[in-house]
């Protein structure tokens, strides 16, 4: 079993920058390919970046592409989310999602996190 939390949400102004923290555990992250993804009320949740197991490999949505960056350190199990120049439209639940295969698609990830908030104000 995997267990995931992500921390690092919170209140940012236009502009700003944040950067998100997933902890794994319960099962060595070092293989995994992990994802980010986010959930804006009344919507479903919404890909966001991924990376392989090395980190060699990363995906983007076009709409984040050149601002959020996404990283892990396997020796920490941890997985990371760099924000930058955020926009309103950014605001949402962001979630961390562990998958076998590396992939845009949610329903390719099999363990999720708990989400934590993220809120852009102009």
């Amino acid at each position: 079993q995997v267990q995931l939390v992500e921390s690092g949400g919170g209140l940012a102004q236009a502009g700003d920058s944040l950067r998100l923290s997933c902890l794994v555990s319960g099962r060595t992250l070092s293989w995994l390919p992990m994802g980010w993804f986010r959930r804006t009320p009344g919507n479903e949740r919404e890909f966001v970046a991924a990376l392989n197991w090395s980190g060699s490999t990363t995906y983007y949505a076009d709409s984040v592409k050149g601002r959020f960056t996404i990283s892990r350190d396997n020796a920490k199990n941890m997985v990371y989310l760099q924000m930058n120049s955020l926009k309103p439209e950014d605001t949402a639940v962001y979630y961390c999602a562990a998958s076998r295969v590396l992939s845009s698609v949610t329903g390719e990830y099999n363990y999720w996190g708990q989400g934590t908030q993220v809120t852009v104000s102009t």
